[in-house]
């Protein structure tokens, strides 16, 4: 690949069953790959929508790849900026109201970084913003995405 050719991702999702029986009685459980990695995953829908609640679906998908990509933004970001992070354990949500159109209207990604040493909580913040404006997904995506960080620093040795 050149530098200039853009990235390409694979993904394959494969289902069989029978739909002959309506809404109600088809399987919704399917497998995806995501090639070169090997790993395959089992997902359902939404237990909304008659879906396995023991499996992930495509809307948790979404949120954990909006989650996933502002983490390794940041941690790009902040080890560019000489911040020594040590922890980021982050919960995110999506919300996708009951509407004629179907769709996650807002993602809140809730960061709780810790930081080896005494840097402002305002910088790592304002790093999140730089890591926000720099992942690819939330790039992608229509939705609002909001971060609500908070930051902790390490325990000094005595």
């Amino acid at each position: 690949m050149t530098e200039h050719e853009p990235h390409r991702y694979v993904a394959t999702c494969s289902w069989r069953g029978s739909t002959g029986d309506g809404y109600e009685h088809y399987e919704r459980r399917h497998t995806a790959t995501a090639p070169p990695a090997d790993i395959s995953v089992t997902l359902s829908s939404d237990p909304a929508f008659r879906g396995d609640p023991t499996l992930l679906n495509p809307e948790q998908l979404l949120v954990l790849a909006a989650a996933s990509c502002q983490l390794l933004s940041f941690l790009a970001v902040a080890s560019r900026a000489r911040v020594d992070v040590i922890a980021y354990d982050d919960t995110a949500q999506g919300v996708m109201p009951h509407a004629a159109k179907a769709s996650i209207t807002e993602i809140v990604l809730r960061p709780h970084i810790t930081v080896a040493s005494e840097v402002r909580a305002e910088r790592v913040v304002h790093l999140c913003e730089v890591a926000h404006r720099e992942c690819f997904i939330a790039n992608s995506l229509h939705t609002d995405i909001r971060i609500e960080a908070t930051v902790a620093h390490a325990q000094q040795p005595a």
